[in-house]
């Protein structure tokens, strides 16, 4: 089941979710450098063997505000995987983000999107799609990336992106300072569907995409 949100968003201000996936990495550090300069909270959905390598970072992205969210053990396509080795891959995550912050994650965003009734139902949490995709994992240059999500971005969008891509980091501040001048608030994922849903909570093994959401399988 995928439910399909309005890209609208009650408050005076236009809200926007921007993620990244795959880290914590060597590049995160600068990133939370630049999100604590504008004042805006995000969503990381972090790798749990990446979480184990460097708990530092895992630790600063809770304790700034961040949402945590799950993004498998090893990243692998989890549609293909033995039900013994899916409940792994997220399980592990989730314990180790847990032990290492403090608070077990919430949300699940499979890797490359992949996901089927079986994924959705051993993640035991809701399911994050994105609306807006620069590619940054396939085309690594900073200012495509800059232009594709600021010529994308609609109030209520869920941005994708990748803080293992040094090029990708280098286009947030842009990102953020443009955005900020046209109203935008940089809220996390939770922050925003509450919004979009009047209250209303997300629900465990459903998958949320939004209106001209990325299809399954092109991005990391």
């Amino acid at each position: 089941m995928v439910a399909i949100l309005r890209v609208m968003s009650p408050t005076s201000a236009p809200s926007v979710a921007l993620t990244f996936d795959d880290g914590p990495g060597p590049y995160t550090a600068g990133l939370l450098d630049t999100l604590d300069a504008h004042g805006a909270r995000a969503t990381f959905f972090d790798v749990g063997e990446m979480v184990a390598a460097r708990p530092e970072l895992a630790r600063r992205q809770a304790g700034a505000g961040h949402e945590i969210g799950n993004h498998s053990w090893s990243h692998p396509r989890l549609t293909g995987l033995s039900e013994r080795r899916l409940r792994e891959e997220i399980d592990r995550t989730c314990a180790v983000i847990e032990q290492t912050t403090g608070s077990a994650p919430g949300l699940l965003r499979p890797p490359f999107g992949d996901h089927d009734e079986r994924v959705r139902r051993a993640a035991g949490m809701p399911l994050i799609m994105w609306s807006v995709d620069p590619e940054d994992w396939r085309i690594k240059d900073t200012g495509h990336v800059t232009r594709a999500v600021l010529d994308a971005v609609r109030p209520g969008d869920v941005v994708l992106m990748h803080d293992i891509q040094p090029t990708t980091v280098a286009a947030v501040p842009e990102i953020l300072q443009v955005l900020s001048g046209r109203g935008y608030r940089f809220v996390t994922v939770s922050e925003l569907y509450r919004e979009l849903q009047d209250e209303k909570p997300l629900r465990p093994g459903t998958a949320y995409d939004r209106p001209g959401g990325a299809p399954a399988g092109r991005a990391g």
